[in-house]
């Protein structure tokens, strides 16, 4: 079974983009329905924007959907997903990939979520970091120690654990880590998503998804809050206002997913970390990718 994976925020870059938009008919249309809808330019932030332009939350989620979706559209028919799964944002693509969204409806919530999510990160001094060679166990108790607050926000792989909170309660976690860590990593993203600190943005989102149309999707989606497959539409909904706090199960996810008989796993979208995942978490499955 074809499992097909689409990537969150942290995964864009400079120039994203563009060889699709000089290349592809299909992507020139819907770069420029996508600056109609959001209202700006976003095609010269993902062309020419700096590292710090595309950090910002309201224009990498965006940017990191419209390349994923695209790439999926030129695919046409040989995109057949027997089941999709997406990490944080990328759920939202898997989704509208999925048939449970449209584009336009799919690029609105995006960007009420970017939106509601970047409020919070303008009011707070947070950010998130990596742990690399730790099992998340060791990770949830050291964060459990730290004053403030420092949460795991993603179980990425059996050594990977991504960490959210306050930049100083973040900088002491990753210190007393450190001895043991492989490696610990910054993460290019603007606040401390899937932690307490985005409670705030819950409720806006909420009344985003409620006035959203959702359709049920043509192959099981396998959510973040609970690694599991559905196509029930107020699940889907639940789960995905739940995203917001909760932390991603990814690492339980692609478990779940090879359990249900997936052996081929397929990312698309900018970058190529979801198949790396994959590749740490089944030694024999087959992970590509299109981007």
């Amino acid at each position: 079974m074809h499992a097909y994976l689409f990537p969150g925020q942290g995964s864009q870059f400079p120039g994203m983009g563009k060889k699709l938009y000089d290349e592809s008919p299909i992507a020139k249309v819907y770069f420029n329905k996508a600056n109609k809808v959001l209202g700006f330019p976003l095609t010269d932030i993902m062309f020419n924007g700096s590292v710090k332009d595309l950090k910002q939350t309201i224009y990498a989620q965006p940017a990191i959907f419209l390349h994923s979706y695209i790439l999926t559209q030129n695919l046409g028919t040989r995109f057949k997903p027997d089941m999709v799964a997406g990490h944080s944002l990328g759920e939202i693509t898997a989704l509208t990939n999925a048939g449970s969204l449209d584009f336009v409806s799919a690029l609105q919530l995006i960007s009420r979520r970017a939106l509601a999510m970047q409020k919070v990160c303008a009011d707070e001094n947070t950010g998130m970091a990596v742990i690399i060679g730790l099992y998340d166990v060791i990770v949830k108790n050291i964060c459990q120690q730290i004053d403030g607050i420092v949460v795991p926000a993603n179980y990425n792989a059996p050594n990977q654990v991504v960490i959210s909170g306050d930049k100083k309660a973040l900088k002491k976690a990753c210190e007393r880590l450190k001895p043991a860590a492989s490696r610990i990593l910054q993460l290019p993203v603007s606040g401390a998503f899937h932690s307490p600190f985005m409670q705030p943005a819950v409720d806006e989102f909420k009344i985003a998804i409620e006035e959203t149309t959702f359709n049920t999707p043509i192959c099981p989606i396998y959510q973040n809050v609970t690694a599991r497959p559905t196509l029930n539409i107020e699940t889907i909904k639940k789960n995905l206002i739940a995203q917001l706090t909760h932390p991603v199960l990814w690492r339980h996810t692609m478990l779940r997913m090879a359990e249900d008989g997936a052996t081929q796993f397929t990312e698309i979208g900018p970058g190529n970390f979801l198949r790396g995942l994959v590749k740490q978490i089944h030694t024999k499955a087959i992970a590509d990718g299109i981007f």
